[in-house]
């Protein structure tokens, strides 16, 4: 969620796509940053080097920026499950703060598994178009979230270790805390 919500602040700016909601892939997260993690640079703990932020994300990708509608954002949260648009193995993808979704992993249909979306705070409908972020692997259709290709408006940005970065300098001292965990909401 950290890496969704850095990259929608690299990407918020009208002149740097205007998004207001950002997917991250968890096959793009490679490791976790722990408070006990001390490099051989001798930081304090908690303190977030670039080589530790580069092994949580090593794979240089670069952000991208696309016009999507509800049923769109709807449909690519669907394939985060096996056998909905052609998802082959479960992936549930990180998402920015702004974005909260209800989620029925059991529900025995495609359409029955994402219940209400909002994006800060308003109901998504179907034929509601929004700026949304993700890296360009994502973009491209990659770990089968195929709908990603059919956002338009495409506009690139910066690289995703980058965008993770300046969220930890932005920060400061008072570092980043664990976000809440309320962003997937399950439901029966």
């Amino acid at each position: 969620d950290v890496i969704a919500d850095a990259q929608l602040a690299a990407t918020a700016p009208a002149d740097l796509g205007g998004a207001v909601a950002a997917f991250m892939n968890p096959g793009g997260i490679r490791a976790d940053l722990k408070v006990s993690d001390i490099s051989s640079g001798g930081e304090a703990p908690g303190e977030v080097t670039y080589g530790e932020a580069f092994t949580v994300q090593p794979f240089g990708n670069s952000l991208v920026t696309k016009t999507m509608t509800g049923d769109q954002i709807r449909r690519v949260l669907e394939q985060q499950f096996v056998g909905c648009g052609g998802q082959t193995t479960q992936r549930i993808l990180q998402i920015s703060a702004t974005l909260r979704y209800q989620q029925a992993p059991t529900a025995a249909t495609c359409e029955g598994k994402i219940g209400e979306i909002r994006i800060n705070g308003a109901v998504v409908g179907a034929a509601d178009t929004f700026r949304v972020t993700m890296n360009n692997f994502l973009a491209t259709g990659g770990d089968g979230f195929t709908v990603f290709k059919e956002g338009t408006n495409d506009l690139g940005g910066a690289q995703d270790i980058d965008a993770f970065v300046a969220a930890f300098t932005a920060a400061g001292a008072a570092g980043i805390a664990v976000p809440p965990l309320d962003r997937i909401v399950a439901v029966p």
